[in-house]
């Protein structure tokens, strides 16, 4: 366990511990239990000095900030039978990592025939909270999830954080866990004998028949503010943590959208062809006579973000603007030639 989590006096099976220490729990665990486990990157040996401590400089290492070499060594690693955690920090970095990431790690394990095998993980952070500016702060998680062979996650809670990265650990494809800033140091209680949550699995986190809210990341938490003001007007919203962005659970969200008739997809990244057009179109194409209103997307604007912090807030879609387009949609009357565009 990390220096910062702490133990829940009701269970000596939970701690509560932020996400950034259910990370480093969920590293050390999955080191301890393969020795193919190693982790490299930006600061990786500086920051994370317990894992430096118990493993050692042979698996734990800084490297120079040079993304492209990190993350090609990150794909040679995995070729060659290991199992390589990189951490590239800021998300706008992978930019330098891509070609790695996506034209050998995503694609090599096809045009192998199935002969090779790349089991990495890139770690990067995402998403307003910090105020580090355009060049650190930029959502590029639906670049990822349109390139083939690579999976995706974004995780809203420690314990999703802990038991998704274990997965990803151990699934023999590539895989970029994006880590919302804004939620790196946010509490949470983590079932410490729990194992992995699977990956391509949606939770429901709260239950709801008037409007389904679809989100990941800190859009999570603004949902569930949003509900919880819902709720006092008397209108029961379901909310969905989609959790992995790839593979997408697509049967959660048409089974919410059956049972409520309504969908609003929420999250920090640009709108233009970004993970909430992916599920709206599904919805679309799959639960079309289910629905009794248009679908709503509540994203950040095609715009570079702003350090300031207060702007940097305003970027994010808030609870209040999410209760009230649920407030619009719940009122409306069925209007099924209406295309939302």
């Amino acid at each position: 366990m990390t220096q910062n989590a702490s133990i829940n006096p009701s269970s000596l099976h939970h701690a509560v511990m932020s996400l950034s220490d259910a990370l480093d729990t969920a590293i050390a665990e999955e080191m301890r239990r393969d020795p193919r486990v190693l982790m490299f990157g930006e600061g990786v040996a500086t920051k994370r000095c317990a894992l430096l401590d118990e493993f050692g400089a042979a698996r734990v290492r800084n490297t120079p900030l040079a993304e492209a070499i990190i993350a090609g060594t990150a794909v040679g690693a995995a070729a060659s039978g290991l199992r390589p955690i990189a951490d590239l920090l800021f998300a706008p970095f992978l930019c330098y990592a891509t070609d790695a990431l996506v034209n050998s790690a995503g694609k090599l394990r096809f045009m192998s025939g199935g002969q090779f095998e790349f089991p990495l993980v890139t770690l990067a952070m995402s998403g307003g909270g910090w105020g580090v500016g355009a060049q650190h702060n930029h959502n590029l998680e639906a670049w990822f999830v349109h390139a083939p062979g690579l999976k995706v996650v974004m995780p809203s809670t420690p314990a999703d954080a802990r038991g998704l990265l274990k997965a990803a650990i151990r699934d023999d494809n590539p895989v970029l866990f994006f880590v919302d800033i804004g939620l790196l140091y946010q509490p949470g209680e983590v079932a410490l004998d729990a194992d992995i949550v699977p990956l391509g699995r949606a939770r429901v986190v709260r239950a709801g028949t008037d409007v389904s809210l679809v989100a990941y990341g800190k859009s999570v938490g603004a949902c569930l503010e949003a509900a919880a003001q819902l709720a006092a007007a008397g209108i029961e919203a379901e909310v969905i943590d989609l959790r992995t962005l790839k593979p997408l659970d697509t049967e959660t969200v048409l089974a919410s959208v059956r049972r409520s008739g309504r969908l609003i997809v929420v999250h920090e990244a640009s709108q233009s062809c970004g993970v909430g057009a992916e599920v709206a179109a599904r919805v679309a194409e799959h639960a079309w006579s289910a629905l009794r209103a248009p679908i709503v997307r509540l994203c950040g604007p095609d715009a570079p973000v702003a350090a300031s912090f207060p702007l940097e807030q305003a970027f994010a879609p808030q609870p209040a603007a999410i209760a009230a387009a649920a407030h619009r949609l719940c009122a409306r009357e069925p209007a099924v030639a209406e295309v939302n565009v």
